[in-house]
């Protein structure tokens, strides 16, 4: 399975984008989160990653780091379907508060040529905390985060193999989802910013990590492999070399700083 970072960056970020990413199978592709704008369209071709081939997209919550990039694929997806370019469904997860609010979005802002797909060939189906479905022939299992700013879900996918692979979204991992993550041979977990840089990003104030709690997490669950993600980036040049270097004081696994458009061989 390969696994495409797609954007690394928090909700203000300007040298990245937003955190999204995609697993791939071949011509089978599951988006996780789609950003912020349409730059997702970009970020998809320079991947390699044909709109005709994405089915299956799940949004872990409402902002609009998340969410909006969404709005520009359903457009998209939604005119290929008109023009004959787009075969079979587009099947959009989330948990079931956010389909409201992708509803009144696509349709205050997308002609209703378009928007007359959602509910027939643009499916958006609900999945409940624990709930299991399978996408790109993986089992994914869909958990609560317990938020404490605005209902998200995070997920475990069993990939070929029998690799365990975990997002725990983009606030900090929470205990009540141990039996979920435990086990895991790789996670990806949210890290604002350097520990020494707090005081000047304040993680901790909008339920962020940073590097140093994330690598402490993941250390304390024995997980063999780190990825960390939705960063600030005011020094992207050197981002993968600070954050590893301080990682490396509490992790002792496989620490990945991924830059955007990065991939990995799960």
């Amino acid at each position: 399975m390969k696994l495409t970072i797609l954007g690394t960056g928090n909700a203000a970020v300007t040298e990245v984008y937003n955190t999204c990413f995609a697993f791939s199978d071949g011509d089978r592709h599951f988006l996780v989160d789609a950003g912020g704008g349409n730059q997702i369209l970009k970020r998809l071709k320079d991947a390699g990653i044909p709109l005709k081939d994405i089915h299956d997209i799940f949004i872990t919550h409402e902002h609009i780091d998340h969410l909006l990039g969404l709005i520009w694929l359903v457009r998209m997806i939604g005119q290929n379907m008109n023009k004959g370019k787009y075969e079979g469904d587009l099947r959009i997860y989330c948990h079931a508060d956010l389909i409201p609010v992708i509803r009144t979005i696509t349709d205050l802002t997308i002609q209703k040529k378009v928007t007359k797909h959602i509910g027939e060939r643009i499916q958006l189906i609900p999945v409940e905390h624990g709930e299991t479905r399978e996408i790109v022939g993986c089992p994914v299992t869909f958990f609560d985060i317990y938020s404490t700013k605005a209902k998200q879900y995070g997920f475990t996918a069993m990939l070929p193999g029998g690799v365990k692979f975990t997002c725990a979204g983009d606030e900090p991992y929470n205990e009540k989802d141990y039996e979920f993550v435990k086990g895991s041979d790789w996670l990806m977990h949210e890290a604002f910013c350097l520990y020494g840089e707090a005081d000047e990003f304040g993680p901790y104030e909008k339920h962020h990590s940073t590097v140093k709690e994330a690598c402490q997490t993941a250390e304390q669950l024995q997980i063999p492999n780190l990825i960390l993600y939705h960063t600030e980036d005011k020094n992207i040049a050197r981002r993968k070399e600070l954050y590893t270097s301080e990682g490396r004081g509490f992790y002792r696994g496989s620490l990945y700083v991924p830059d955007d458009m990065e991939t990995f061989e799960i």
